[in-house]
């Protein structure tokens, strides 16, 4: 198996820009999640990974070997598309069998191959239906077992799951996660918009915005520690609440003073050329709680309730003119439209932006 290599990769279609020099490192055996707003590149790139679009600059390399200028056909890879694209006369053994048969593989090789990744994806009560008779998750689970058999030194994933109801994301989203187990030297790439895959199934979580790489990182690293305001409010859900500030004291801890009037001293070290200085004080809203002191980050009143079970989501508002603030308390809460609150923070937990959005560093 291997790794893929991507060095100042560029793409453009005629005078419009789409990627702006890709910087990356994907090691052997990592699975690497890319993620990021609707065109922002994500699912170019892994097109251009795979050889179904052509490198306007840069260099790439699979298993140690640039492949600019080589066809999808002999870079080793298998792809995984939002759509299962299986033949619709063809067994299910036949369609995983399909690819090698071109091939010539010998019809012993192929026959171990298939009944191999029919048993990694569950799939061997299945061999002898038609797609027609399968499930969206098992016809997705079908074309992952297609991918399997040609034995690649590279999967990509193009949304796969993007086309299955909520439940049915959730159980091949946990068949894909074993299936990372049971092959943990092949490296898979995967492009998602759904944060909960990117969490749950990454080793490493590339973030994209127009065309540019903002943080590459652990999913947790991405949420604990995110390097500028556009990570820290993509990545978590609801988004990272962000309130205009202004630093009011500096040094081993920084004091900002929020929009309203409230002081908030943090664990975070700023020099003194920053007092004065215009900031974005952020906080998660899983990591607000309900004050019931005079310790608290600000107070308002809360304009929408929705309570989920698990989780009660209070919107809260009259900040200033900050648009309103999302806490997520767990459990079910007795709050009502209109009722004023205070809420609290642990002072690790909060962040702090300069004015062009980077993070200062705790």
């Amino acid at each position: 198996m291997a790794g893929v290599v991507l060095k100042d990769i560029r793409k453009a279609y005629g005078q419009v820009k789409v990627l702006h020099g890709i910087d990356l490192d994907i090691r052997q055996g990592e699975f690497v999640v890319f993620v990021g707003p609707s065109g922002c590149g994500k699912s170019t790139l892994l097109r251009m990974i795979s050889g179904l679009e052509s490198i306007t600059g840069g260099e790439m390399f699979i298993d140690g070997q640039l492949v600019n200028e080589v066809p999808p056909s002999r870079r080793g890879i298998a792809m995984v598309f939002q759509s299962y694209a299986l033949y619709p006369h063809m067994t299910v053994y036949d369609n995983m069998a399909f690819g090698m048969r071109i091939a010539k593989e010998s019809k012993q090789e192929i026959d171990r191959r298939v009944r191999s990744a029919a048993e990694i994806l569950q799939l061997t009560p299945y061999l002898d239906r038609l797609p027609k008779a399968l499930s969206g998750g098992q016809r997705q689970r079908v074309a992952i077992g297609r991918a399997i058999c040609r034995n690649p030194k590279v999967f990509l994933f193009d949304e796969p799951l993007s086309n299955l109801d909520a439940a049915l994301r959730v159980a091949t989203r946990i068949e894909i996660a074993k299936l990372n187990e049971a092959m943990p030297d092949t490296t898979m790439i995967y492009v998602t918009h759904d944060q909960v895959e990117a969490m749950t199934l990454a080793d490493r979580i590339v973030v994209l915005s127009a065309g540019r790489i903002e943080q590459v990182g652990a999913p947790l690293e991405l949420y604990e520690r995110p390097h500028n305001l556009f990570v820290a409010r993509f990545i978590g859900s609801p988004a990272m609440n962000i309130i205009p500030a202004t630093i009011t004291e500096t040094g081993e801890t920084t004091t900002v003073s929020l929009r309203g009037g409230k002081s908030v001293r943090l664990p975070i070290a700023t020099a003194a050329t920053e007092k004065g200085k215009a900031a974005s004080f952020g906080v998660r809203p899983e990591d607000l709680s309900i004050a019931t002191g005079d310790e608290y980050l600000f107070e308002g009143q809360v304009s929408i309730v929705e309570a989920l079970g698990e989780v009660t989501l209070l919107y809260i508002e009259g900040l200033a003119d900050q648009e309103p603030i999302i806490a997520k308390i767990p459990g079910i809460l007795d709050a009502k439209k209109g009722h004023a609150m205070r809420f609290a923070a642990d002072p690790a937990k909060l962040h702090l932006f300069d004015a062009e959005g980077k993070t200062y560093r705790k």
